[in-house]
């Protein structure tokens, strides 16, 4: 038994170059902890990740003619648009090297597994959720596929059933890594998994088949064991956690980071979080700095009460500014995740949006300005909000997968500012995807453009919103303003 894992190449799209990633950033190491559990049970992975060595399709056939592979698992991702391409490439490489089997796992396959076993008959099974087991199962036992955690084509049509959850996430292997998995700076780490929040635009809880918000951890003995494994092999000390949650729930959830951080200070490395803003507080703060935390990213999605209430996030304004109070006091400047579009938003709920940003200091700098003004809430499948707007009739799906999907705003004038600054960002992001690094290194000419975009950005949406709650703007009259912003940028960056 031969098993190859495939990160496939990502495309690039420049209408899409700043829209959250469509699958979270824990699923980054999906195949990592399945090639992790197939080598400790004795069988022969191998991972060619295509997207982080930067391979194109003829680099990929090259080592899968190599190693002629029995079952192929390819950790799909949904990157806006059709797959015809990469699917076309799966039928090629199947019958060329005749492949017995061909998987597909990830968030994609998780809920679009239909429309993907319909679009690429060459794909045999979608994994569904936690895929370690399954693919076990799958490889131990082929070629009897499992009768739990695929989807897979039968007689009376496509059949899926859910797997297991694993309770004791101390129990799996460590991933297996690649040198590129050190290519790019630093370790990406998980120290749990699962969310007990309940956010209407998040699928993480749905990717695992839980409705419980069941969020488990590592323990820090078995998080530490992994990391003392790694700097042995590597002389990056910069690891990343990619837990959308990194601390747990209650007071137990805060013993047990207290007691990560004990730990991760006696290695004397940096490392970054990404948490809920309700459990930031003071005492776990200054421990992990004090250990080496030096990044966070918290989801603090709106500065208004009723609207963390309609994206159901179980916070409140008060609880975002507190957290940025605390992180600051010692020394941290985070980034932030915000929904300044929601499909319901009022244009008073933009105003209280912006001044709470403005309040909170986080227009200040560019980097995080052209984020937070442009955010709309993006709806994918798994998620609450999709279910919900799809039962009021209010869901327009895309017509490159069932997995995006969009809605109208209730607000005309909500739509039209979101459309202006989706148009005024993507023109910033044009230019920041080449100057942002001069302006990471303090360069004194970039860091003056970039005060005078952030300016004249800022001062943009809120000239913007003044103007529609005067009334609605023409469509000459929008795109007028729209070119206007254009050329004052491509005057600012000459």
């Amino acid at each position: 038994m031969n098993v190859i894992l495939l990160e496939h190449p990502r495309s690039y799209s420049n209408d899409r170059c700043n829209d959250i990633a469509n699958a979270p950033l824990s699923a980054c190491l999906n195949s990592g902890y399945i090639g992790g559990m197939l080598a400790a049970n004795n069988i022969d992975v191998t991972i060619v990740d295509g997207y982080l060595e930067q391979l194109n399709y003829s680099d990929i056939e090259e080592q899968i003619a190599a190693l002629t592979p029995t079952i192929l698992g390819i950790h799909l991702v949904y990157h806006w648009e059709d797959n015809k391409t990469f699917y076309q490439f799966i039928e090629h490489v199947k019958q060329t090297y005749d492949i017995a089997y061909v998987c597909v796992y990830g968030f994609y396959p998780t809920f679009a597994y239909e429309e993907i076993l319909n679009r690429c008959p060459a794909i045999d099974g979608a994994l569904l959720g936690e895929a370690e087991l399954t693919f076990l199962k799958l490889a131990e036992n082929f070629p009897t596929i499992p009768s739990a955690g695929i989807a897979v084509r039968t007689t009376n049509g496509i059949v899926a059933t859910r797997g297991e959850v694993i309770i004791d996430v101390d129990s799996l292997p460590f991933p297996q890594r690649n040198p590129s998995s050190y290519s790019f700076g630093e370790v990406n780490i998980s120290g749990s998994r699962g969310c007990y929040g309940g956010c209407t635009f998040c699928y993480i809880n749905p990717y695992y088949g839980d409705s419980k918000r069941l969020w488990r951890g590592r323990s820090p003995e078995n998080i530490i064991a992994e990391i003392d494994a790694v700097m042995q092999e590597t002389d990056i000390r910069y690891f990343y956690f990619t837990d959308p949650n990194f601390y747990g729930p209650g007071r137990a959830g805060k013993e047990r980071v207290l007691k990560l951080a004990r730990l991760l200070k006696e290695r004397h490395l940096h490392f970054g979080i990404e948490a809920r803003a309700n459990d930031i507080e003071a005492e776990t703060i200054k421990a992990l700095t004090g250990a080496g935390l030096k990044h966070i990213l918290i989801g603090l999605e709106s500065g208004r009460d009723e609207a963390l209430k309609r994206l159901n996030k179980l916070t409140t304004v008060a609880d975002n500014e507190k957290a940025l109070q605390i992180l600051r006091q010692y020394g941290l400047e985070p980034s932030v995740g915000f929904i300044m579009f929601e499909p319901d938003s009022t244009l008073e709920d933009l105003k209280v949006n912006f001044d709470f940003l403005k309040r909170n200091a986080l227009l200040d700098k560019l980097e995080i300005s052209v984020n937070v003004l442009y955010h709309h809430m993006i709806i994918l499948q798994g998620s609450s909000s999709y279910k919900a707007l799809q039962e009021q009739g209010r869901l327009n799906i895309s017509v490159h997968s069932t997995y995006e999907a969009d809605t109208d705003y209730r607000s005309p004038q909500v739509a039209m500012l979101a459309g202006m600054m989706r148009d005024m960002t993507n023109h910033i992001f044009s230019y920041m995807k080449d100057t942002w690094e001069l302006s990471f290194k303090k360069d004194p000419i970039m860091l003056e453009k970039y005060r005078l975009l952030n300016q004249l950005l800022v001062q943009s949406f809120e000239d913007f919103l003044c103007l529609m709650k005067n009334g609605e703007l023409s469509i000459d009259q929008r795109n007028s303003y729209v070119d206007s912003f254009h050329h004052t940028v491509d005057g600012i960056m000459v």
